[in-house]
């Protein structure tokens, strides 16, 4: 899986005069920051995805969003590649850069705007952190509800690119639901409203387009989402099981019982053992798997619901229950599932953080499937799951100091995701395609749907030079990469056809 820049698979980058591009920029912007010596350049070559690194011939930091504006009308005009880059905490190597593009950083675009407490929503820039909304709002007893493990230091610009989720999209949904209005630049340097304050508007939504598309047909730099009012209690259960399985067919059965969590996560035994090495979490170290169920609403509902769960649980075969007995121990709880990214990266020199969606049925056999795949790769796998919704992550351990098994880990990735896309899932639920998992979209969409995806992005973007290279692959792609797609022909998993 190449994931670095193939001119024979996507096509030549049109030629830039770089010295001229600098001139025009220290002219017509010369507050602005621009970056072109190479030890400037270097600390933006990679986004969260380090494996893989390119030099940008140049990066831009803007301070307003007049300087988005007249940048971008000059990169139309003389046809200057450009990808645009948050926080930097991506996972699909989105905002890699490109050799003959600009990189245009937001990150100082991170004020917020407005907080609404009647209309329950704010306003903000794109830099800004996602976790800082719901501190701006907390006064007000509201919240954003979307919650990656990485709130902390993701961007909300980030997070409408690559519609971001986290452990309480389940109950609450992703970026996309909690979304109001985008203001945005497009590819010509115009400015352009998405959607309205009210609940709906008129015409396309072309904001639901717009998020999760990473960058590809403009440039964020506003944004306005909902607030949520917070939860009057919210309790946590964790269940011990000593099976994998079990475990994932317990998620089935809480949303079978018609019981909604605010989240429900999961983790097997290797997740479980380094998260609570570095947390000290209180997770049963000897458990195969852990189920974490949140339930939250008014307190009486809440009391009966985390009953009827605990029941639910009991006949799955949990082996333990346990009841976090106040918020601190709820914490707790939590901080071990969401630091359980950086807790494998204690326990292995590198890893590889997959990002795939599943229907919750096939929770059990895919995890069956990825622990045949770990011994076939002889590389470890650790299981972190958004279960509730069949949102997966397998973190691969590897050690790219030893020869191949940086090699072995994109391959044990890439039949993950086929796997899932076998299933009837998909390549992506919440980290975006990126350039990582281009070649899987030709396992996941056939040509006509790849053709309708190009047509949009020319809709947008008719010169191509908005983050190209990314996430839609051309069909001369999949045909190198020999793509089978499955809707016209068999299942690249043979033993699943019985099902």
């Amino acid at each position: 899986m190449n994931l670095l820049y193939d001119e024979k698979l996507d096509g030549p980058l049109p030629p830039v005069d770089r010295t001229a591009l600098i001139e025009e920029l220290q002219q017509t912007l010369p507050d602005m920051t621009l970056l072109h010596e190479r030890e400037d350049l270097q600390p933006f070559e990679c986004d969260g995805l380090a494996a893989y690194r390119i030099l940008p011939m140049l990066v831009v930091i803007p301070d307003t969003v007049d300087q988005v504006q007249a940048f971008m009308k000059i990169c139309h005009q003389r046809k200057v590649p450009v990808v645009a880059r948050g926080a930097g905490t991506g996972l699909s190597g989105g905002a890699l850069p490109l050799e003959g593009g600009v990189l245009l950083v937001l990150a100082r675009l991170k004020t917020i705007l407005e907080i609404n407490p009647e209309g329950r929503f704010a306003r903000v820039q794109p830099g800004v952190r996602n976790l800082a909304i719901s501190e701006a709002a907390a006064p007000y007893q509201l919240y954003y509800a979307p919650d990656p493990s990485s709130q902390i230091a993701c961007s909300i610009g980030g997070n409408v690119a690559e519609n971001a989720g986290g452990v309480h999209c389940l109950k609450y949904g992703l970026t996309v639901h909690n979304l109001l209005k985008l203001e945005i630049i497009t590819v010509e340097g115009e400015r352009m409203t998405l959607g309205s304050d009210a609940l709906d508007s008129a015409g396309f939504d072309l904001m639901a387009l717009f998020t999760g598309s990473e960058g590809m047909l403009g440039i964020v730099v506003e944004v306005t989402v909902k607030l949520l009012p917070r939860p009057q209690v919210a309790k946590v259960l964790m269940a011990s099981f000593d099976d994998v399985g079990k475990a994932g067919k317990a998620v089935g059965d809480i949303i079978s019982a018609g019981i909604i969590p605010g989240g429900l996560e999961m983790m097997d035994s290797l997740a479980i053992q380094a998260a609570e090495d570095f947390i000290h979490a209180g997770y049963p170290v000897d458990a195969k798997a852990i189920l974490l169920c949140e339930l939250d609403g008014v307190e009486a509902d809440v009391n009966d619901e985390c009953e009827r769960v605990r029941a639910v649980l009991e006949n799955s075969g949990a082996t333990a229950i346990s009841l976090a007995k106040d918020d601190a121990e709820r914490a707790l709880f939590w901080a071990g599932r969401k630091n359980a990214f950086p807790a494998v990266g204690r326990i292995s020199p590198d890893y590889y953080c997959m990002d795939g969606t599943i229907p919750r049925r096939e929770l059990p056999r895919v995890l069956q499937g990825i622990a045949d795949l770990s011994v076939e790769y002889d590389l470890r796998v650790a299981n972190v799951f958004h279960a509730g919704d069949g949102n997966m992550h397998p973190l691969i351990l590897f050690d790219a100091n030893k020869e191949g098994e940086l090699e072995r880990a994109e391959a044990i990735g890439g039949k993950i995701l086929e796997l899932c896309v076998a299933v009837g899932g998909s390549i992506t639920g919440e980290h975006g395609v990126g350039r990582e998992k281009i070649n899987q979209m030709c396992s996941q969409f056939n040509d006509d749907e790849l053709l309708t995806f190009h047509a949009v992005k020319a809709a947008f973007d008719p010169d191509g030079l908005l983050n190209p290279g990314k996430n839609i692959p051309t069909l001369n792609r999949c045909a190198e990469f020999g793509a089978m797609h499955i809707h016209n022909g068999k299942l690249p998993f043979p033993e699943l056809e019985r099902f």
